[in-house]
């Protein structure tokens, strides 16, 4: 069997979930990995629907296009409570009616912006830009506002912008879901025993990470060193959690209503492929 092809961003969430795994400090249950591919995740969910890779990160609403061709692992997913994308303004402005608005998006499968046509239907002038160039766009006024993800999370204060909601606060007041955000998928053509073991990779990589994080910092902070130590700490603790471990029973509900609304608002397609690997999943 070739080695399995692999793409993650460089996101300090992800870079400390994989550290082991890269570096042959974990076992891979027999497996093969060709050298990882970091890539914005929005690179990444074009290159799903392109068939590109074995496995690979994606935003759930990218996961809703492809299920056809992935399924979702049970490890590595990004999905919690209070750490949705934030619809961001300048501060001063009201952005009352945003059916008028240009706002940006961090790429359009991405899924703050399936989130953010939810919570805004009547918006539609849509603005795709890569995540990290949106808050400069909002402050010279190319766009009214725009979705931020990732660590602007952290840092959007200091840019001199303001909240104006919460996109995952409004979900999970609506739906009593956590919000899923980002997942690792897998080609169902590699088969369920193949995918099952990549699966146990991906867990014995994370556990790896949680049990020795000072030696995962230098591959984190190669990836991340415009971002201060604690912002990278922040992040790694708000993305990386109980559900990054094993998605469960919980995890799967909040995956199945995101895409039950995605499909219910006609964005994403409709499909009867199971989530997961299992076929009574």
């Amino acid at each position: 069997m070739n080695p399995l092809t692999l793409g993650y961003s460089p996101c300090p969430n992800d870079t400390f979930i994989f550290y082991a795994l890269a570096h042959g400090r974990c076992n891979t249950v027999g497996l093969q990995f060709a050298e990882p591919l970091l890539e914005d995740v929005e690179t990444l969910n074009h290159w799903a629907m392109a068939h590109r890779l074995d496995v690979t990160k994606l935003s759930f609403h990218a996961l809703g296009h492809v299920l056809d061709e992935y399924c979702l692992l049970q490890a590595g997913s990004a999905l919690g409570r209070g750490c949705g994308p934030l619809l961001v303004t300048t501060a001063g402005k009201k952005l009352k009616n945003l059916a008028e608005a240009r706002i940006a998006i961090p790429g359009r499968h991405t899924t703050a912006a399936l989130l953010f046509r939810m919570y805004a239907p009547d918006c539609i002038d849509l603005i795709e830009m890569r995540f990290d160039t949106i808050m400069e766009a909002i402050r010279d006024g190319s766009v009214d506002g725009g979705v931020i993800i990732h660590e602007g999370r952290f840092t959007y204060e200091q840019m001199g912008l303001v909240c104006l909601q919460d996109l995952g606060q409004w979900w999970e007041q609506t739906t009593g879901h956590p919000i899923p955000l980002g997942c690792i998928a897998a080609r169902r053509s590699l088969g369920p025993d193949c995918i099952d073991r990549i699966d146990t990779a991906i867990r014995n990589s994370l556990e790896f990470a949680r049990a020795n994080p000072d030696r995962c910092l230098p591959y984190i902070r190669s990836y991340s060193q415009e971002l201060e130590d604690e912002v990278v700490k922040s992040h790694i603790d708000l993305y990386v959690n109980d559900f990054s471990l094993n998605i469960g029973a919980d995890g799967l509900a909040a995956v199945a209503e995101f895409l039950k609304r995605g499909r219910a608002a006609r964005i994403l397609p409709h499909g009867d492929w199971p989530l997961t690997n299992a076929w009574n999943s």
